[in-house]
């Protein structure tokens, strides 16, 4: 399975663990400090356990030696197996490293015993060639947090084609509470309710024999046939206003029937395939 996969490196002090925490809240799988070695059995398993959509962030660097002389071939292999892969290396002027480490006074980890000035040269040198092999260099000496955080994004909407949107998708009761961060709430209690059928109601709506009886309601076609459009409508909109995170909320009486299996749906068929979705069931464990 092809997966999009970025490669954070770098020197230290550069800026990269600010971009790691930008595509972790874009949706991205992150990682800090992954052995090479593993990566290749890392990206199997990732591949077993994420969705598709789900993209890939490692950070890798200093701290891992053998990646100084084995990357390579490790990324070659990667590609082979179709990964869509890509380095940023993140850099700064010797000045603003300096000033960063003595602002934070953390230790280089290339310094030793030595000055700081000695491990940027050293760590430059060592990085040389993975530099060259990068697919974008970034440059944050005049970047503060914020200014870093607009050019990931800049990046991944360059790659994507469209600004990534983190879309939360909450099944929930209406007798526990409005979930609090919800920017969409429907309500489907107006479906018949399978709580008063007795052998449905010690389902939930994850049982594939609970949802269908749900699903295939003839009231449930027809929003469903009204949500879609409504949602092809909204997204769009919201990207253009910024809007990174959009929490849909779908409640039913208690959270354990309706609202689950809508959501299920949902999530199977969102009429957005660049969207990153997220599931979450609030209530669906409550008695």
């Amino acid at each position: 399975m092809s997966r999009r996969l970025l490669i954070i490196t770098g020197l230290s002090g550069s800026g990269k663990s600010t971009a790691a925490r930008v595509l972790e809240d874009q949706g991205f799988f992150v990682v800090d400090n992954l052995p090479l070695v593993m990566l290749p059995d890392f990206m199997q398993r990732v591949n077993e356990s994420l969705k598709p959509l789900t993209g890939v962030a490692v950070v890798i660097d200093v701290r891992n030696r053998a990646f100084l002389t084995d990357h390579s071939g490790t990324f070659k292999y990667l590609e082979d197996q179709g990964h869509t892969l890509d380095i940023l290396f993140f850099e700064a002027t010797d000045a603003i490293l300096r000033r960063r480490y003595s602002e934070t006074r953390r230790s280089h980890p290339l310094a030793a015993a030595e000055t700081v000035q000695a491990g940027i040269d050293r760590e430059r040198q060592q990085l040389r060639l993975l530099r060259e092999a990068a697919t974008r260099i970034i440059d944050t000496t005049n970047l503060n947090s914020r200014l870093l955080r607009e050019l990931m994004l800049d990046f991944l909407g360059e790659e994507h084609g469209t600004a990534l949107l983190i879309v939360n998708l909450e099944s929930f009761g209406y007798r526990y509470g409005l979930p609090p961060a919800s920017d969409l709430v429907f309500d489907v209690r107006f479906l018949p309710n399978p709580h008063y059928i007795e052998e449905l109601r010690p389902l939930t709506g994850l049982d594939p024999k609970l949802r269908e009886f749900v699903l295939n309601q003839q009231a449930c076609r027809d929003f469903r046939d009204h949500l879609d459009p409504l949602l092809k409508f909204l997204l769009p909109h919201y990207r253009e206003e910024g809007k990174s995170y959009l929490t849909i909320a779908v409640g039913c009486t208690g959270g354990r029937h309706r609202s689950v299996s809508i959501v299920e749906d949902l999530a199977k068929s969102f009429p957005d395939a660049n969207a990153v979705l997220r599931v979450n069931h609030r209530d669906v464990e409550k008695g």
